[in-house]
């Protein structure tokens, strides 16, 4: 019995390296401006995504969801600004929400396959 859970130990293990997803993000910031990157989730972990437009680079970690779950993250940019972040999960994989800036701005941002269209 000993041996078999070890067994299981590791194939969970092995296949928990193996949760790394990537999907596009895209966030509208002020005057419309477009920041486009990419977040990385795992399974169990939540991810981190960083996005840019020029020289400015924003980023973040946030917590893992499902659909119809909301998390809130700190996001940091290149450019000093900084802010708290809200998404929602239509699903696992994509959703959406916005970034609140200490400046008092709001960011709207999507991930996933929708953020390739803006």
């Amino acid at each position: 019995m000993f041996y078999k859970s070890i067994g299981i130990f590791v194939l969970c293990g092995g296949l928990a390296a193996c949760d790394v997803v990537t999907h596009p993000v895209a966030v509208v910031g002020p005057s419309d401006t477009i920041y486009r990157g990419t977040a990385t989730a795992t399974l169990f972990e939540g991810g981190w995504f960083q996005v840019s437009n020029g020289p400015n680079t924003c980023q973040g970690r946030y917590s893992p969801g499902t659909a119809g779950s909301t998390v809130t993250f700190p996001v940091r940019c290149s450019n000093g600004l900084s802010g708290i972040g809200t998404a929602t999960y239509q699903s696992g994989l994509q959703g959406g929400g916005q970034i609140v800036m200490k400046d008092g701005t709001q960011w709207q941002f999507i991930f996933g396959r929708s953020a390739l269209s803006l």
